[in-house]
């Protein structure tokens, strides 16, 4: 794996997010069509696992969690952003999502949750916030962000 492969592979994804809302009917979409039994999620979590391994996914480190943004925003990626963390039963920092965030949750061994969801699509309308939570294990976190938007709190 490259991270010209993995940019070709996001790009196909980020092609059929094009001029959706990022919401509920969103989430239950990416779960239905590229949920943690599909081709589309093991390609991915395949992908994400080999670029860590290969140290160019998750190549920075700070408060026990291991990330790095891959990709800035981009037209070929719809103008998304693409960020990867790798997370051990820890809450991550408080942010708001001025456009949205797309997640995808891969559990590594175990079921780890994020957010309480198990493996899958994590989808947050634009203006939600949360602190990211990986609990029951670990997992890695892909991230999608709308013009790579987003606002950390104190």
């Amino acid at each position: 794996m490259t991270p010209d492969k993995f940019r070709a592979q996001i790009a196909a994804l980020t092609a059929q997010l094009a001029g959706r809302p990022i919401d509920a009917e969103l989430d239950a979409w990416l779960n239905r069509e590229h949920g943690a039994t599909s081709t589309t999620y093991a390609a991915l979590k395949a992908s994400c696992e080999a670029g860590v391994a290969e140290g160019w996914l998750c190549n920075r480190e700070g408060g026990g969690i291991k990330y790095g943004r891959i990709f800035k925003p981009a037209e070929d990626l719809q103008g998304f952003s693409v960020d990867v963390v790798d997370m051990t039963d820890i809450a991550g920092p408080h942010h708001v999502h001025p456009n949205g965030e797309i997640d995808l949750h891969m559990p590594l061994g175990g079921e780890a949750t994020f957010d309480g969801r198990p493996a899958g699509w994590v989808v947050m309308p634009p203006g939600s916030a949360h602190r990211p939570t990986v609990s029951e294990g670990r997992a890695l976190v892909l991230y999608l962000l709308p013009q790579g938007a987003i606002e950390f709190t104190k």
